[in-house]
C-alpha cells in the first residue's frame, strides 16, 4: 500500500466490479462469442456477424448519440438492432432478434466466478463498513453471487452517468445517508474510478496489482488517488472512521 493523500474518515467502501473484484477480458470475450452464435442460429444468412462488424456499428450509434453510451446494455441493443437493419432486416424484427441476441450476451456476461479468497474479504469488509457496488458495466451481483456482502449496486445508465461523472458516487452517498467525503472508493481504471471518484468528492484507492515491488521504479498515476493497492487485502488495515 502507497499512501499518497492523507485519508479522512472513511464511512463505507464502494467498488468497482470488472478487473477489481475478478479478471474481466476473457467474461467479455465469451458474452461477444455468445451473442454471435446466437445471430447466427437465429439469421444464419447475415452477411456480417464478426466482432469488428458489431463495434463499429457502436461507434456510428455513438456518433449520432454520445449519451448512449451511459448504459452499455442498451447501446449494444440499439447497436445490433441498427447493424441488422443496415442489412435487410425490418425494423420490427431487428428489433425482436436483437433482444434475444443481447440475452445471449447477458447470460454469458454474468457467468463470473469470483474467488473465495475475494468472498472471504469482502465477507470480513461488509463486518466493518456498509459496502455498495459502482459499475460502468452490466455485471450483475445477484448471479455472481456477491449480492449479501453489499448493501446496493449502482450502474451506468438506470441510475446515472458513466463514471468519471459523479452521478454513481453521489447516488451512493445519499442512499448511504454519509458524505461523498466519507466514501472510499476502490477500482482498477485510472481515469473511471479514480478520477470519478475524485470528481465526486470521494476518496480514492487505486488497485494496482502490477505494482513494482520496488518503490523507485513504480510511477503513480497521472491522476493521484488517496491511496495505491497492490492487492485487494491491504484493504483489511483499514479502520471504520
Amino acid at each position: 500500500m502507497r499512501l499518497y493523500k492523507n485519508l479522512t474518515a472513511i464511512h463505507a467502501l464502494s467498488f468497482d466490479l470488472d478487473d477489481t473484484l475478478y479478471p474481466n477480458s476473457g467474461v467479455i470475450v465469451a458474452a461477444e462469442l455468445a451473442m454471435q452464435q446466437r445471430l447466427q442460429q437465429l439469421k444464419p444468412e447475415l452477411p456480417h456477424n464478426d466482432p469488428q462488424y458489431w463495434w463499429q456499428q457502436r461507434k456510428l450509434l455513438a456518433a449520432q448519440d454520445a449519451e448512449v453510451r451511459h448504459d452499455v446494455s442498451r447501446w449494444r441493443l440499439l447497436a445490433v438492432e441498427q447493424g441488422l437493419m443496415a442489412q435487410g432486416l425490418s425494423s420490427c424484427e431487428a428489433g425482436e432478434v436483437a433482444e434475444l441476441a443481447l440475452g445471449a450476451f447477458l447470460q454469458e456476461r454474468t457467468n463470473i466466478n469470483v474467488s473465495a479468497e475475494v468472498k472471504q474479504l469482502l465477507a470480513q469488509l461488509a463486518s466493518r463498513f456498509p459496502l455498495v457496488a459502482i459499475t460502468n458495466g452490466n455485471a450483475d451481483i445477484q448471479r455472481m453471487g456477491i449480492a449479501p456482502y453489499f448493501q446496493f449496486a449502482l450502474r451506468a445508465g438506470p441510475d446515472g452517468r458513466m463514471k468519471p461523472f459523479p452521478d454513481l458516487f453521489q447516488r451512493a452517498a445519499e442512499r448511504l445517508s454519509v458524505r461523498t467525503t466519507q466514501i472510499l472508493h476502490i477500482g482498477d481504471h485510472v481515469r473511471s474510478d479514480v478520477l470519478g471518484a475524485l470528481n465526486a468528492g470521494c476518496q480514492a484507492a487505486w488497485l494496482n496489482p502490477a505494482s513494482s515491488p520496488q518503490p523507485e521504479l513504480a510511477k503513480p498515476p497521472l491522476v493521484l488517488p488517496h491511496l495505491e493497492l497492490g492487492d485487494l487485502r491491504e484493504l483489511l488495515a483499514l479502520q471504520p472512521g
